[in-house]
């Protein structure tokens, strides 16, 4: 078995339309499993068109190993979605996803970005905590009526 790349090794760069699908099923199989799916490759196309959000890509050997979908606002921004294929993770992918987004927010003068993620998921929480993230709210029945989600938030300003 082939040793996977690091994350040295990895291309991260704007998402083109013809990455929706993939992208979509990315999130269906890895974000959204055991819930109906709501991010379709529409959905995600929308967001690459978007004036006011980024869909990230990570390319490694030329396969999609992972993304990011942040929307910004005048005072702050949502990680929408990120996921980093199973063979990917614990390489600094999704580190690298998620500052390269940050940087996006503070060069726009945004201070802070929010996020959710499910509250049965305490290694995604633990990720979010290790670049930043602290739990600001408790979110009962958010994934579609079904799972409580855990708010996070992270404030980008220096000495914060």
């Amino acid at each position: 078995m082939a040793t996977p790349p690091h994350s040295e090794h990895t291309e991260l760069k704007l998402a083109r339309l013809r990455d929706g699908q993939p992208i979509a099923l990315m999130s269906r199989d890895l974000v959204e499993h055991g819930l109906a799916w709501a991010w379709t490759a529409g959905r995600v196309a929308a967001h690459i068109r978007g004036r006011d959000s980024n869909v990230l890509v990570a390319w490694q050997t030329g396969k999609l190993v992972g993304f990011a979908i942040m929307q910004f606002y005048a005072e702050r921004a949502h990680l929408n979605l990120l996921a980093v294929q199973p063979a990917a993770r614990r390489l600094g992918v999704g580190r690298r996803l998620v500052e390269w987004q940050e940087q996006v927010a503070r060069a726009g003068g945004i201070p802070v970005v929010n996020l959710e993620v499910r509250a049965n998921n305490p290694g995604a929480q633990a990720f979010y905590r290790r670049l930043g993230y602290r739990q600001v709210r408790y979110l009962p029945d958010y994934y579609q009526g079904r799972e409580a989600a855990i708010r996070m938030s992270h404030d980008l300003r220096a000495g914060a």
